[in-house]
């Protein structure tokens, strides 16, 4: 049996962008993303913590140190560029695996620098 459980998760960043005509996903600062045990073209799950939208998109690396999150194409009509979201990555395990796993979680300042 496998079990989903939370790989990782970026816990608390600011929205900086919203490009509705774009072709979707969430654009995520590098470093951000290495912090967090991410990688491009991940699927994640947004949780907008300002108005309580869920949302699954995948990942695209924004620049490196720029403290970029943005929500592309029908995304960005879920979140306002200021809102605060958490990202949330998640992982398919078997159960005793799971057990012991141990996920890495990441608590950006609020300009979404690493602490």
């Amino acid at each position: 049996m496998h079990i989903q459980i939370m790989k990782s998760k970026i816990h608390r960043v600011k929205v900086t962008q919203a490009e509705l005509h774009y072709v979707g996903s969430i654009t995520i600062d590098e470093d951000l993303m290495d912090a967090a045990h991410l990688i491009e073209n991940e699927k994640v799950q947004i949780v907008n913590v300002n108005n309580g939208e869920r949302l699954e998109t995948y990942v695209i690396k924004g620049e490196r140190g720029s403290g970029q999150i943005c929500l592309n194409g029908p995304a960005a009509r879920k979140v306002a560029v200021g809102d605060i979201v958490i990202i949330i990555s998640y992982a398919s395990m078997d159960l005793e695996e799971a057990k012991k796993f141990k996920p890495m979680v990441i608590f950006p300042d609020d300009q979404n620098q690493l602490i």
